[in-house]
């Protein structure tokens, strides 16, 4: 079953041409997934075909409205699909999210603009609010295209290689080992001896004790969810010279 995807937002354009590029355009031609965007202009009845409006109380800005919206979902799209709004104040969207999502038929995304979406709409219409990150966006198009490539290239048959999906970075809660290609030696930089040795059981090792060493320097939080490290996650760090630095450094 081919997975269905709606984008709500007034600049369908801005998704839709990136859908067509990379490993999006080319999962859509094999029949992966099926994109179509939906202008909430379309559900309006006035000549200006008005979206947005001040705000009640007042301040700088507009706000989408929320019956061109509300109309928009509920008669429009398939509401056996969840509908995620991008919104600044949602919660942090995760990679285990897009393994959710894409185990299912499909989604929903509402993109705002302006100053955002009127709470009622996003109350009554969507199952959730996430966010790409804390930092605020001119709209939420850019940031639905982060859920999509997250969620579309996790999709069966998407990737020619899907065992790369087991490694890689969030898969088990750590960052992914580094990478290295030719030539063996760059600027007088050395890719570690072990990727050059052919012994699998050695650089599997060696990976594994990388990406806890690089998840503990750089994303302490994701180690802490999974608990810490082991004493032998501690002991595989030890033993490849990637121990904690000591206090202070």
């Amino acid at each position: 079953m081919t997975f269905a995807l709606d984008v709500i937002t007034i600049f369908p354009e801005a998704v839709s041409d990136y859908a067509r590029t990379s490993i999006l355009g080319r999962a859509a031609a094999e029949g992966h997934w099926q994109l179509r965007t939906l202008d909430p202009r379309t559900m309006t009845s006035d000549p200006h075909r008005t979206v947005d409006d001040a705000p009640y109380g007042g301040g700088a800005g507009m706000v989408m409205r929320a019956e061109p919206l509300g109309a928009l979902v509920e008669h429009v799209t398939d509401l056996a699909r969840p509908v995620l709004a991008l919104t600044p104040a949602g919660r942090p969207f995760t990679q285990a999210d897009a393994r959710r999502l894409a185990a299912g038929p499909g989604l929903t995304l509402l993109c705002g603009r302006y100053e955002g979406i009127d709470q009622r709409a996003l109350d009554l219409v969507a199952d959730e609010e996430v966010t790409v990150g804390d930092f605020v966006l001119a709209g939420g198009e850019a940031a639905a295209l982060c859920v999509i490539e997250a969620v579309v290239r996790l999709l069966p048959g998407v990737l020619g290689n899907e065992a790369s999906l087991d490694e890689e970075s969030f898969a088990a809660g750590l960052l992914e080992y580094p990478q290295y290609t030719r030539p063996a030696v760059w600027r007088g930089r050395e890719v570690p001896a072990v990727l050059l040795s052919g012994d699998h059981g050695a650089i599997a090792a060696w990976r594994h004790a990388a990406a806890l060493a690089r998840t503990r320097d750089r994303r302490p939080d994701l180690l802490a969810a999974r608990g810490g490290l082991s004493a032998a996650e501690r002991d595989l760090l030890a033993a490849h010279g990637l121990d904690d630095p000591p206090a202070g450094e």
